[in-house]
Order: C-alpha cells, then structure tokens, then sequence
C-alpha cells in the first residue's frame, strides 16, 4: 500500500473513532433534552422512545410556574457571576504577586500553598462553616460566596501565566515613573487576558455546579441555587422523569453556552499557559 493511501486509511480510522467518541459523549445530552419534551410517563415506556411522540413545553411550564424555578435560576446566575468576579480580582493579584514581585517569604509561602492542595476541600468544610455561623453569616450568600474568593489552584494558574511577562517591560514602566498599581491595570492585565479568560471559566463553572457548599450554608428555600432546588425537588417528584430531565436542561444550557462562545480564548489560555509554564 503506498504511504498517502496508508495515511488516509490511518486519517480516516482515527476521524471515526472520534466521531464515534463524540456521538457517545453527546447522546445522554440529547436524550435529556428530547425527554424534557415529552409528556409525562412517556420517558418510562419500554422500550424508552429517543423521540418525543408530541412535542410540549409543560415540563418547563410547570417548574416556573409551580415550583419557582425561575427565582433559583437567577440565584445561580447571581451567585456564579459574584463568584467569578471575586476570584478573577483575588486570584489575579495574588498570582501576579507570587510571579512578579519580591517580598519576604514569597517562594516558601507558594510551596507552602501548593502543599495545601493535596488536602481534600471536604476536610476544611466543618471549621469554615462553624467560623461562618460565629460571624452569622450561615444562610446567607455572602457566606456562600466566601471561599470562591481565592483559591489554590487559580493563583497557580495565574503566576505560571505571568512568569511568561518579561521583567524589562515592567522594569521600563517603573524606569518611566509608572506606580505598581497602573503597571498592574495598563501592562499585565492585557498581557494576562486569554488565562483571565480561562480563569474566568473554571470559577463560573465551579459555582454554577456547586452542590455540596451551598446545601450546607443556605437553609431556606428562597436562598436555593439550581443544583440545591433540583435535589430537594427529586425528592419529591423523583418518579417525574420528565420534569427532572427539564430542569437538568436548564442547569446545563447556560454553561455549555457559556463554555462554547469563550472556547476559542480558553483554549488559547491553557496552550499559551502549558508552553510557557
């Protein structure tokens, strides 16, 4: 066989198995959103149709219209987008800190940080939450909000980032009498904008898909994010497929949108950041 027909065949064996990986990944996505069109019982026949017979909206319908679905919507949308915000300012500085300037103890603290990572975030739940209840900020969002402030691994996916910076742009920008504050706003952030990005990314996902957090500070209903009202409403309406198969299409659309119109920048963030790390 000549070497470009060998390296079609190969090319186009390897196309397959991707399409077919694809389509695996894909069809449990689909077949939600196609049950959360159907009428109720019809996902439970047997054999499970992949279709809806006759199309509807009741599913969604009925969770705005009867079990508040909208107000839990816009607490996850609120809560993610406070979320990311607090981490791209927290993370941003510190990372751009621990990589750019010098103060005592910096290489040690970082090591120190890094060592913290292999800790389990279960194990640190407990004494956050009894530090939050003694400053009675338990059923609130800000004490949701809290530990999305900073975290581990976005200061080290920032400093790695901006290691790549060259030390004579900053160096001439001081020479030129700029403060460390106007260096930081005017050169590094435009330098750091495809990991900001990617930051950005992570923490909103973080947030969007946290369950366990928010189910241990938030204790009345109205305060719910998405993920929290879905649970409590599986418990009483478990046997609903459809329903739940709706409201799963609700916790999944914004973020699969979100993630596929910023996929070009964070793509670029990880690759840039992988070669210069």
């Amino acid at each position: 066989m000549k070497p470009a027909a060998a390296w079609g065949l190969k090319a186009g064996l390897i196309n397959a198995l991707l399409l077919c990986g694809a389509a695996l990944t894909l069809f449990p996505l689909a077949w939600m959103l196609s049950v959360s069109f159907m009428a109720p019982g019809e996902a439970s026949t047997f054999p499970p149709p992949l279709l809806p017979a006759h199309p509807t909206l009741g599913n969604y319908r009925e969770l705005f219209d009867h079990h508040d679905i909208g107000r839990y919507l816009l607490n996850s949308v609120l809560l993610a987008t406070a979320a990311t915000l607090l981490s791209l300012t927290f993370n941003v500085a510190a990372g751009y800190a621990f990589a750019k300037l010098r103060f005592s103890g910096r290489d040690r603290i970082f090591r120190l940080m890094l060592g913290v990572l292999v800790i389990p975030g279960q194990v640190t739940m407990l004494p956050l939450f009894l530090m939050l209840k003694s400053v009675g900020l338990v059923n609130t969002y800000l004490g949701v909000l809290i530990p999305s402030m900073a975290g581990i691994f976005g200061i080290f996916l920032v400093r790695q980032y901006a290691l790549g910076i060259p030390d004579v742009l900053l160096e001439a920008a001081r020479i030129d009498g700029a403060s460390e504050f106007r260096i930081f706003r005017s050169i590094v952030l435009p330098l750091l904008a495809p990991i900001l990005v990617t930051l950005a990314i992570f923490s909103f996902l973080a947030s969007w898909n946290d369950f366990m957090w928010p189910l241990i500070v938030l204790a009345g209903n109205e305060h719910y994010t998405l993920p929290v009202a879905l649970a409590s409403l599986a418990r009483e309406h478990g046997h609903d497929n459809e329903m739940m198969m709706a409201g799963s299409v609700l916790t999944v659309i914004p973020v699969l949108l979100l993630f596929l119109g910023l996929q070009r920048y964070y793509l670029q963030g990880l690759l840039i950041g992988s070669v210069k790390g």
